[in-house]
């Protein structure tokens, strides 16, 4: 059942470790070699990280981060909720606290990846793709960079 009644969303700057490996496994992003002692790090680093809180719990339910400079340009990275909480609006609730605190710092160029079947629900929440425009991502190579 729906319940967002029971979930709140915060703005934090540390959370429990385990708990965000947790949401980063169920998204499928976690790689093993990782150091979870290092998320605290990747949270204060971070423009902006919201963490959905399932009330009754106190457990993080979902979360996602916001990587700017505070006054140009602003990335959205790691949206995910836990898998039985999906389908209950806690992914809006987060992105629509992310996106207002960019709007109160006047970033307006706000952008993200979405994975692909994610386009309608980015799209509902006002973001289209960009055409003309090709996601990247650096590939290490043994020799140069």
């Amino acid at each position: 059942m729906n319940n967002t009644n029971n979930i709140r969303v915060d703005l934090v700057r540390s959370w429990q470790e385990g708990q965000i490996v947790d949401l980063y496994r169920a998204a499928g992003w976690w790689k093993e070699e990782m150091d979870a002692s290092r998320i605290n790090d990747l949270i204060q680093g971070s423009f902006l990280f919201a963490v959905a809180i399932d009330i009754s719990t106190g457990r993080a339910v979902g979360m996602g981060r916001v990587i700017s400079d505070g006054i140009g340009d602003a990335y959205i990275q790691d949206l995910v909720v836990q898998d039985d909480k999906r389908s209950w609006g806690v992914g809006t609730m987060i992105l629509t606290r992310l996106l207002q605190e960019c709007k109160l710092h006047e970033i307006s160029w706000i952008c993200l990846i979405a994975q692909p079947g994610k386009e309608e629900f980015y799209k509902s929440l006002g973001f289209a793709p960009m055409p003309g425009h090709v996601p990247m991502l650096f590939q290490e190579r043994e020799k140069g960079c």
